[in-house]
Formats: structure tokens, sequence, C-alpha cells
């Protein structure tokens, strides 16, 4: 396995309501001098009788289950009115972005194929043709519907909703069985599967620089380019030499590995993890011969951006007990078709800060979610610019200018670290289940040739049709592609142990 810097993350999608009250004209305002803006927060839960909560500086809101109609107001004199429709407006509508695949209905040319444009048009024109509301209040609406798109955005890792395929959104499969925390982390995952493999057959800090497939048929064109390069110091095994063609032991392997210390090992299989952003930006480089046509238009259909986590640690909690969730609703963006902006503004793209429970484990942490292009100006901000910027932004929607900054700041950084580039796959417009499929067929396609079959084998969460952008489905094509080695193994010796006695 050649692991050039995979990484996937699991999601769980948001089917719960969620909703906010409309306060009168100024209680929106930050000031004056500031965007118009909305914030709430809310305890994101499905089921019936689940809290959600929303407050305004000292001022808390609270509602049992989705469909009640009484809501707590103070202090007196402040008007909260319910959007209580918005509540039950928005997972029906999720339902229907899933429908065109699920039920194979035909996607209207309206709708440009996209789950953003879809879902945007669809919404507005519901918003406004509802003669009940006024017209702060439609805007409102409108406003929230900008965040419920970055909210989804981050949750697809796409830079837009208006890039994610419609007629394929619904084919994503949410997998059975609860969600759970490591408490040590992934690694510790990589550590059990690990602990009963040999240390020694085991490299890590390797990068590679080409893998050569089909090796053994054309040896010779790799020596001719590789003859002015300098090798020696051979320290290696009879699987690593800096002469591969030099030792006998090794002629006939049909994979070699070119790594960039200058070692080169051989093999008879190689399963490549790494991410669909690593594979668009160097796949023309990393294969020899290159990749077919169809794998390289499966690459390039496919869609990765990133999404970038920012925990704040502070001393004491600023939030409620009940808060869960701290969501950001910028009213100046009822109107906008495209949700991009400059590198200065790049904190307008934060969607959300979810409060971490427990505190006995977390401390008091909050997550915030950031994604597209404005998560790579994130990344280009050292910690402190982030946490100020974070800072601010949480006091002026709060109102409470007497927040501290954290104590620590902890952020990820997917879209800049080389051996990742991005941080999880979706279907992009103009591509399908059948692209990850097509990702996924291993190399020598069979009845192709009759070089020796399974050289080359993809696994990661981009090579699952179902469960892309989860961890669970780069560990399930992991699994899928050692059963397709096992598999070919047993009927090898099976067909050796069965042959006739011609005797």
């Amino acid at each position: 396995m050649v692991p050039m810097g995979t990484r996937c993350t699991t999601w769980q999608r948001r089917t719960g309501c969620w909703s906010t009250p409309q306060m009168e004209r100024g209680a929106w305002d930050a000031s004056a001098c500031t965007p118009k803006m909305a914030w709430l927060t809310t305890r994101l839960m499905s089921g019936k009788g689940s809290l959600r909560t929303w407050w305004k500086s000292s001022v808390t809101c609270t509602m049992s289950g989705p469909a009640a109609a009484a809501l707590c107001i103070h202090p007196p004199g402040l008007i909260l009115v319910l959007l209580r429709e918005w509540t039950l407006q928005m997972p029906p509508v999720y339902e229907l972005t899933q429908e065109f695949f699920q039920n194979g209905k035909p996607v209207c040319a309206e709708s440009q194929n996209s789950v953003g444009v879809f879902t945007r048009d669809l919404v507005r024109k519901r918003i406004m043709l509802d003669p009940d509301d006024s017209e702060s209040t439609k805007k409102l609406k409108l406003s929230m519907l900008q965040q419920y798109l970055k909210v989804e955005s981050c949750e697809s890792s796409s830079p837009s909703m208006d890039e994610v395929s419609l007629s394929e959104f619904g084919e994503w499969t949410e997998i059975p069985g609860a969600h759970y925390v490591i408490p040590e982390g992934f690694m510790k995952i990589v550590d059990l599967l690990a602990q009963d493999i040999p240390s020694h057959t085991i490299c890590l800090c390797k990068p590679v620089r080409h893998i050569h497939w089909n090796y053994s048929t054309q040896h010779q064109e790799v020596i001719s380019k590789s003859s002015n390069t300098k090798r020696d110091d051979n320290h290696n095994d009879s699987n690593h030499d800096r002469r591969p063609l030099n030792n006998p032991l090794i002629l006939g392997r049909p994979i070699c590995v070119e790594c960039e210390d200058e070692e080169w090992i051989m093999a008879d299989h190689v399963i490549i993890t790494t991410s669909l952003g690593v594979l668009k930006q160097h796949h023309a480089a990393m294969f020899s011969p290159s990749l077919p046509e169809d794998k390289v238009l499966a690459i390039e259909k496919l869609g990765i951006s990133t999404t970038n986590k920012i925990f704040l640690e502070f001393e004491e909690p600023f939030w409620s007990p009940e808060c869960n969730s701290i969501q950001f609703v910028w009213e100046d963006e009822a109107q906008l078709e495209q949700l991009a902006y400059p590198e200065e503004l790049w904190y307008k793209k934060i969607c959300s800060f979810d409060v971490l429970y427990p505190p006995e484990r977390y401390g008091h942490m909050l997550s915030g979610w950031i994604c597209g292009q404005e998560a790579l100006y994130m990344e280009r901000c050292d910690d402190e610019t982030v946490a100020e910027t974070c800072t601010k932004l949480l006091r002026r929607f709060t109102g409470n200018p007497d927040i501290p900054k954290p104590r620590r700041i902890l952020r990820s950084s997917w879209g800049n670290n080389p051996y990742i580039r991005g941080s999880y796959s979706f279907t992009r417009v103009g591509s399908s289940g059948m692209d990850c499929e097509r990702l996924a067929m291993p190399l020598p396609y069979a009845n192709s040739t009759k070089a020796p079959p399974l050289q080359v084998l993809f696994a990661g969460e981009a090579t699952h049709r179902k469960y892309y952008s989860t961890t669970h489905g780069a560990l399930l094509s992991g699994q899928r592609e050692a059963t397709r080695l096992m598999e070919m193994y047993q009927d090898l010796h099976k067909a050796a142990t069965t042959k006739p006695n011609i005797n």
C-alpha cells in the first residue's frame, strides 16, 4: 500500500429541524456601521421532543418539539416571532433533493442540475409568495436560506452547493448505526489495524515520486530514462533497490514504486489510497504508463474542496448550558446568488460554532466550520489572526463586548497539506456514481491485456459510490481491495491444487 496522504472524515447529515425568531429590526443590528445580521443558537437534534434554544445576549427563548407554538419572551417589549413554518419547511426540501436519484425523477433545465440552484429557487419562490409575511420577515428567511446552504456546503465539502449534482445527490447513503467520537483520535484505529503487522514491513515518511506499472514489460524504457541518475549505496533487501533492474531476484515483478529518496521498491501489487485532491494535482506525473482516459476523466469530473474546523477553547463558557450551536445569519446576503467573499472577509463563510459536550472531556470548547476558497484564505492566516477574527465575530453577533479571546486555538489546514489537498469528495455537477466506480477500477483492466492482473488498485473515500466523504467509506474501500486480492490468490491456489493428473 502506498499511503500518499489519504484523509477522510465522517459526517452526520443534519436531518433535524431548526428555526429562529424574528426580532424587531434594530434587534438584529450589531451597530449602525456594520452589516445587518441575525444570530441564533439551536440544539440540532432529530426526533420528537428535542429542545431548541435561541438567545440574544441574556435573552433565552425555548421551544419543545418542532411543532410547538408557545414561546417564552423576555425581556418585556422585545418582539420575537417564531418562524414555525421554516422549521417545517427545510427537511422536506432536503428530501426533495434526494428524490431525483432515489426515484429516478428527471431534473428540470432551470435547476442546472445543481442542488444549490434548485434549493434556492424553490425556497425563494415559497418565501416571496407567502402573503402573511412582512418584507422584513421575508428578508430574514432569505438570509436563513443562505446560511442553510453554507452548512450544506461544509457537509458536502464543496465551495458552493451550486456545484453539487442534483441528479446524484440522493445516492449518498447514511450508514446504519450510531456516530462515535474516538477519544484517542483516528490514529487509534490505525494502531489497532497495524498491531499484528511486523513493524519492519511498514515504511513511514516515504514520499512517492512515481509508480511504474506493467514494469516487467517496459523496463528497458525505464532504464534509458534513469541511466543518468546517480544511484549508489544500496543497503536494501531484495524488494528495495537503487538499481532495480540489475538485481536478478526482482526481475519480472510488474510494479516499481520510485520514492523521492531515490529508492525503488518492487512489488506485485500496489494499493493507491491518495486523496482525490492529490490525484487531481499529480496523476499525470505519478503513473507510468499514464492512467487510462476514462479514469482520468473520472478524476477530473468528481469534486473535492476544503472543509476546515476551528477549535476555540475558553477559560469559561459565555454561552448558556442549553446552547448547542451558534449559527450565523447575515441579513445583507438575502439576495446573493453566490456566497463567495474576498480574502479579507473570509470569516463570513463560517457557518457556525458548535459547542462540544461534555465539558468534562473537552473543556469549554467551540468548533467552527468553514469551507471552500475561504477555508484556504483562513489557512494563510496565523493563529493569532484567526483567534482575534473569530472573537470579534462572536462579539458582534452576541452583542457581548466582554467575550474574551480564547485561551487556545487549534485548526485544520487540509487544503494546503501537499499530501491531501482537500477534505473529502462530492459528486460535482456533471459527475455520477459511475465515476467513483471508474476511479476504483484496478489496473490493468480485466481482459484488456496479458499482463499480470490487479497491479494497481485504488481505495479511499472517493472510490466508494454510496459512502464517499466518510471515514467508514474509506475503511470499507480498503477492505474491498484487500478482498479483491485475497480472492484472486484463493482462485489461483484452487486452480493449482485441482489440476487433473495427466500421468
